[in-house]
């Protein structure tokens, strides 16, 4: 306001100076323009002192339009927790880890009695319980050596598991697995188990949500053992080697059919983060009040990821007995299986599989017929199927797989309608597989 002021009484006084001489002329007093004068000095000193005054006065402090900071962002927002993950772990540092895999299954040969060919899937048409398993570890370390594992299964996996041990299906009936472990103080640490064990050997196990297809390989059924009881010693080198150690009762044995025992080695290499082989080598008496003829067996797996959502994996066993008691001969047999993964989305996998079994003894199928009716005869055959596999995540926890799968022979091997075997079959599977372990909601 003042400034304001201060601009009026400037324009004033340079207007009074323009007309300044125009009044002096017309003026016959020199008296009154004197007068004026002085009147003029008075206003221009008075103008000095306050313009004087405002240069000495602090400035005004100036508004000025600041932009308002930045909101932080906003931390992206934390994954909702699993409501599962807090029974994973109880009892400090005991894992609880389980699933459930239903599943419906149709055979286009209608079998009266079952797919005697896939023991996990028996049923036609309906549908059934492959599995309920819920297990509990307590893995060693250097600082608590001591651990365990405790698995119980329930369903048609299960019984098919521990159906043909020697000692029969009531005895541990619902036991998958059951060891004790002890972490021992050499080198980087040997792990010794103590108890019942799945084997090694194989490209497939026993639970499905750990295998690429819904079914299993007919090398995992006829070719390889399920389990062992015994004692297993692992070391592991570096992240490369590994070696494992066993000495059990034989093949499937809680309850030995002999005396003798049988040995094995497992060597695992992993040359590269995307390729690895492991080879297993079993040796021991398998047959009924029989320690002198040996049974062997050769597994090799070879797992090969060139992409990350590629996936490549063969399985190659060979197996041999010195004399086999139903046929007094050498008896023997070969299988290859392949194995491809893709990954379409992170929830859509498919899977296929094409496996070959040469047992030209019928020493690993047990094949009883040679013709369209069953008979007492071992029958020699060449089995071969190719599987289809699609896999959908539906939530952290379910996942479900459709799959086709196609197996034939040169011999009569699958049951079709009654007793009538036929060269081939056809099934179909829809499984729905829940889990329940730490990183199954990923």
């Amino acid at each position: 306001m003042r400034m304001n002021r201060l601009f009026r009484m400037a324009l004033g006084l340079v207007f009074l100076a323009g007309t300044l001489p125009v009044g002096l002329a017309a003026q016959t007093s020199s008296a009154d323009t004197d007068k004026k004068i002085a009147d003029l000095e008075r206003q221009l000193e008075a103008m000095r002192v306050e313009l004087d005054a405002l240069k000495a006065r602090p400035a005004a402090p100036v508004a000025v339009a600041v932009a308002a900071p930045a909101a932080a962002a906003t931390p992206a927002a934390a994954p909702a927790p699993d409501p599962l993950a807090g029974i994973t772990g109880v009892l400090g540092g005991v894992t609880l880890s389980g699933l459930v895999d239903v599943y419906y299954g149709y055979n286009a040969n209608h079998p009266a009695n079952g797919t005697v060919t896939e023991p996990f899937q028996q049923t036609n048409s309906q549908f059934s319980l492959n599995l309920l398993e819920m297990q509990l570890d307590k893995v060693p370390d250097k600082t608590s050596p001591l651990g365990f594992r405790v698995a119980l299964g329930f369903g048609q996996a299960i019984n098919a598991v521990n159906g043909s041990d020697p000692g029969g299906i009531a005895v541990a009936q619902y036991l998958k697995e059951g060891y004790l472990s002890w972490l021992a103080p050499v080198g980087k640490g040997l792990q010794i188990d103590a108890g019942k064990f799945v084997t090694p050997a194989g490209a497939e196990v026993i639970e499905t949500n750990q295998n690429w297809n819904y079914s299993r390989s007919l090398l995992f059924y006829d070719a390889i053992p399920y389990y062992h009881l015994g004692v297993r010693a692992k070391y592991t080198f570096n992240e490369k080697w590994s070696v494992t150690g066993l000495a059990v009762n034989g093949w499937n044995s809680l309850i030995d059919n002999n005396t003798g025992k049988t040995g094995g080695v497992s060597i695992g290499w992993n040359p590269t983060k995307k390729l690895s082989f492991t080879e297993n080598y079993f040796a021991g008496p398998e047959q009924n009040m029989d320690n002198s003829d040996w049974t062997q067996l050769t597994d090799t797996v070879v797992t090969y990821n060139p992409t990350p959502k590629l996936s490549l994996m063969g399985n190659v066993d060979y197996g041999r007995v010195d004399q086999w008691t139903v046929t007094q001969k050498t008896a023997d047999y070969a299988g290859i299986a392949a194995y491809v993964k893709y990954a379409v989305t992170p929830k859509v996998t498919v899977a296929g599989r094409y496996e070959y079994l040469n047992d030209h003894d019928g020493f690993a199928t047990r094949a009883m017929s040679s013709g369209p009716s069953p008979v007492l005869t071992i029958t020699p055959q060449h089995l071969n199927e190719f599987t289809g596999t699609v896999e959908r995540r539906i939530a952290g926890h379910l996942l479900s797989r459709l799959e086709v799968r196609h197996d034939g022979s040169n011999a009569y091997y699958f049951q079709r309608g009654g007793p009538s075997l036929v060269k081939g079959q056809t099934t179909v599977d829809a499984g729905l597989v829940w889990v329940l372990e730490p990183d199954a909601a990923k």
